[in-house]
């Protein structure tokens, strides 16, 4: 499936896009503060395409016209998060490609995976999070309109092998209609 935005497509991820995942994805400040280790070769990315970028509701995000991937954003359904355990609630996960951070372009593609997220999956709930220290990740949730749930200060990362601090927040869909109403005036 591909979503679309006036300037996105979110599509899934393809084999041939492991050199640009490698290129965006081997930069030291885009994965740790994640929870995941930076890529050390294309065919590391090219595994991680396989193995991790080929969820059911997983999608590059792609600028037109290019359809060249920029970053990376997930819902990941009941049994692939640790948020929720709900068939009709879900994660939002997402990361950018540090040369196109603070363009409004994770905001522009969670709207419409939220969009797709709430009217074509029913869902009731989508829950986000990010780990303390993580401003860039808190300051896009707050734009998009997620609103705090709680904080754990014992959360294992393991693709790291530490135990940090996570912050969670959320959107019902009811939250959602109404920040889309309010926007719409």
């Amino acid at each position: 499936m591909i979503l679309e935005t006036p300037r996105l497509l979110l599509r899934p991820w393809e084999e041939s896009d492991a050199e640009e995942l490698y290129r965006l994805a081997k930069d030291e400040d885009i994965g740790p503060a994640a929870g995941w280790p930076p890529h050390k070769s294309v065919d590391d990315s090219l595994n991680i395409i396989r193995a991790a970028l080929c969820g059911k509701e997983c999608y590059a995000i792609c600028l037109k016209p290019s359809c060249k991937p920029v970053g990376n954003i997930e819902l990941k359904l009941s049994g692939k998060t640790d948020m929720t355990d709900r068939d009709d609630e879900c994660e939002m996960g997402f990361w950018l490609g540090k040369e196109y951070w603070g363009n409004g372009i994770v905001p522009e593609a969670a709207g419409e995976l939220l969009r797709h997220g709430f009217e074509e999956l029913n869902m009731s709930t989508v829950w986000c999070g990010y780990y303390d220290g993580n401003q860039k990740s808190k300051r896009a949730q707050d734009k998009i309109g997620f609103i705090y749930h709680h904080t754990c200060d014992d959360v294992p990362v393991p693709l790291m092998n530490e135990v940090r601090i996570g912050h969670t927040n959320y959107m019902t869909k009811q939250r959602w209609q109404e920040l889309k109403a309010k926007s719409s005036k």
